[in-house]
């Protein structure tokens, strides 16, 4: 089995570089709980490079505007519709602003206007490796008073053959995982262990 690697899209519009402590937060989590091998350095990925399908994982985020050129729109939808997975994340935690609206719009763009939707919270994600019953864990980020000020109890994703292969967060996990994973320790309990879930789902579903 090759090393995981965890790979970040790179879009020509926007703040695509957020979050820059969280990937190897995450690797740390895959070595410590999973027997996956792991490539303890994060990768980049122009959204317009064909370097892009070497990657079964890919990792989206930011702030601003999502305006793909139509390159990047064609490596996209072709990527998602050959197998791979890419997670989603809204650094804004916030469903009415730029990033929420922009991507959205992007998505109805390239899959069509109805192929983002809500997926249940009994979904396999949540119990393929760890146990998550109710769904999406809270994240610190949803009630501090900026972004929506809303917890999010779902995700929302795009099938394509019944696996999901656009996993898309309004929850802000980028921004709960993105500390030194040698601060785990003083955690209750480990924030990072959703992550776990999502890129097991995405390597073995």
């Amino acid at each position: 089995m090759k090393p995981f690697i965890f790979t970040r899209i790179q879009y020509t519009s926007g703040d695509w570089d957020t979050d820059q402590r969280m990937p190897s937060n995450i690797l740390h989590s895959l070595v410590e709980y999973t027997t996956i091998p792991v490539d303890q350095k994060e990768k980049v990925v122009q959204l317009s490079s064909p370097d892009l399908f070497r990657s079964p994982f890919c990792y989206m985020s930011g702030h601003k505007l999502v305006e793909f050129s139509a390159q990047e729109r064609d490596h996209f939808k072709r990527y998602v519709q050959n197998g791979g997975f890419v997670f989603v994340d809204d650094c804004n935690h916030d469903i009415d602003a730029l990033f929420a609206r922009s991507f959205e719009q992007e998505m109805a763009r390239t899959f069509g206007p109805k192929a983002l939707q809500k997926i249940p919270n009994n979904h396999p994600l949540y119990t393929c490796f760890f146990k998550f019953d109710e769904g999406p864990p809270t994240t610190s980020f949803e009630l501090n008073g900026w972004g929506d000020d809303l917890v999010h109890d779902y995700l929302k994703a795009i099938m394509i053959n019944g696996r999901i292969g656009v996993l898309y967060s309004n929850k802000d996990y980028g921004c709960e995982w993105d500390y030194d994973f040698r601060n785990k320790r003083f955690l209750a309990e480990d924030n990072t262990k959703f992550g776990v879930n999502i890129i097991t789902y995405a390597l073995t579903a």
